[in-house]
């Protein structure tokens, strides 16, 4: 199996200064996702399916992606990103990024928690890991056993998957499927600037199959200038 995942483009988090929960794409991030998707169908020979959170801005950027190799998206919720609180929505940029950068001074255990009046860190990191365990289990793609935990058994060694997702999101899965513990600042282990694209091949191991990491952050599609994180 190969498993594609890419991040959304630059988003319009705070519109005249005042901070969304769910932005758009700025009309740099649609041209972010344009290139995307023309690296994806000039470097792939197929793509059998394309799974999207349904959040906009990974909507935004996956539609150029199935209507340039001609696929419909599956939505799973499972896949948006780490919930903001939200009495974020709407209030000033400046009260968002302090709290932000108070955060990171917090104890291990607050980390855990999430921000405060947000999704969890442990809610989220049980929300990625069972919708992508559940999905994977009913597209043919199974644990091979509990003593052998990172290695799979495959209906399809063929099948080509494409996750448009969030830096959150997809740096959960890809702990996950590598066999990592989880930590309360995952974003920061697999850095994924805006469409930056992540592959997942899979690798014949004894009697099963195992993930095996051949590209991180790929940007290679943007010129240096339309790189953003």
């Amino acid at each position: 199996m190969d498993l594609l995942l890419v991040r959304h483009g630059q988003p319009d988090w705070a519109p005249d200064q005042i901070a969304q929960n769910d932005p758009s794409l700025t009309d740099l991030g649609r041209e972010q996702a344009k290139r995307v998707a023309h690296r994806l169908y000039s470097g792939l020979d197929h793509v059998d399916e394309i799974w999207v959170s349904p959040m906009k801005r990974a909507i935004e950027t996956a539609e150029p992606i199935s209507e340039t190799l001609g696929l419909d998206l599956e939505f799973f919720p499972w896949l948006e990103e780490i919930h903001n609180p939200p009495e974020w929505e709407g209030t000033p940029v400046e009260h968002v990024d302090r709290i932000l950068a108070e955060s990171n001074q917090r104890t291990m255990d607050e980390m855990w928690d999430g921000l405060p009046g947000g999704e969890s860190f442990r809610s989220f990191h049980d929300r990625v890991v069972s919708g992508l365990s559940e999905t994977m289990d009913s597209h043919g793609i199974h644990p091979m056993d509990p003593d052998h935990r990172h290695l799979w058994t495959l209906d399809d060694p063929d099948k080509r998957v494409i996750i448009v997702a969030h830096a959150g999101t997809n740096t959960v899965a890809l702990g996950h499927l590598l066999g990592l513990e989880p930590v309360p600042w995952e974003w920061e282990r697999f850095r994924q600037p805006h469409t930056g694209l992540a592959r997942l091949t899979m690798v014949k191991i004894s009697t099963g199959w195992a993930f095996s990491l051949r590209q991180s952050g790929n940007v290679s599609h943007l010129h240096p200038g339309m790189i953003t994180s």
